[in-house]
Order: C-alpha cells, then sequence, then structure tokens
C-alpha cells in the first residue's frame, strides 16, 4: 500500500514539473515573437511566476511534506513577490525613457478620459429622452 502512494505522489509531482516546464517552453515562444519589449517582459515575468511555482511545487510533492518542502515554499513565496516587482520596476523605467512613446503605445490622462465619458453619457441620455418624445408622439392615444 505504501508503495502505491509513493507512486501516485511521484506521478502527480511528476505532472507538475512537467507542466512548469510547458508553462516555460510557452513563456520563451512569447519572449521571441512579441516585438515590443513591455510585452517581452509581460510574457517572462507572467511564466517566471507561474512556471517557477509549478515546477517547485512538483518538487515539493515528490520530497514530502517535510522542512525542505516549507524551504521550497518559502522560495515560492519569495518569488511571487519579487518577481511582479521588478518587472514593475523595469517597465516604469521603460515608459520613462523610452524615445518614441507614440510608436509603441499612447498615453491617456485619466482626468479627460472621465469628462470625455461623462459628456457621451449626457449626451447618450439626451437622445434616449428626444427618442422617448418621438414615439409617445408616433403612438395614437388611446382613450376609455
Amino acid at each position: 500500500m505504501m508503495e502505491v502512494i509513493e507512486w501516485i505522489r511521484f506521478l502527480f509531482g511528476t505532472l507538475f514539473i512537467l507542466c512548469g516546464l510547458l508553462i516555460f517552453l510557452i513563456e520563451m515562444i512569447g519572449v521571441f515573437r512579441f516585438k515590443y519589449v513591455l510585452n517581452r517582459m509581460h510574457a517572462a515575468a507572467m511564466g517566471d511566476t507561474l512556471g517557477i511555482a509549478c515546477s517547485l511545487i512538483g518538487l515539493m510533492i515528490i520530497s514530502g511534506f517535510n522542512f525542505t518542502s516549507l524551504k521550497l515554499f518559502c522560495v515560492i513565496v519569495f518569488l511571487w513577490f519579487s518577481s511582479p516587482t521588478s518587472s514593475h520596476l523595469i517597465a516604469r523605467l521603460e515608459v520613462a525613457t523610452d524615445e518614441k512613446r507614440e510608436a509603441h503605445y499612447s498615453v491617456i490622462n485619466l482626468d479627460d478620459t472621465a469628462a470625455e465619458q461623462e459628456q457621451a453619457g449626457r449626451q447618450e441620455h439626451v437622445e434616449e429622452q428626444e427618442q422617448a418624445g418621438e414615439r409617445e408622439e408616433a403612438l395614437p392615444s388611446v382613450e376609455e
């Protein structure tokens, strides 16, 4: 019975490790296929975080739940905090130093966007009221 449990644990751990390797493969394809640096970095950061987590969870399952698993869990937590933070800082540096902003992305001012949305909402409301008034005029009145 104990050998069966060991084999099941080994299979689940191997499945997680293979899943992590597949995520790394997809990440590498994304890094080489995307043209803009922020798209590449996004693929790399997401792939690293998820791929390392899957691989280390697989190692935790294979090694059993002991002190080594606790260490691997601490590594996962550290990488979950550090990888997105470092990617965010590198992305901010790229945005701040990019000389060809218009070629890569457009900057949206949130204050202007909110004012435009509010104006569009008012215009839609006025149009709806005008359409409702036209419908009421078009309908014949029914008197009892």
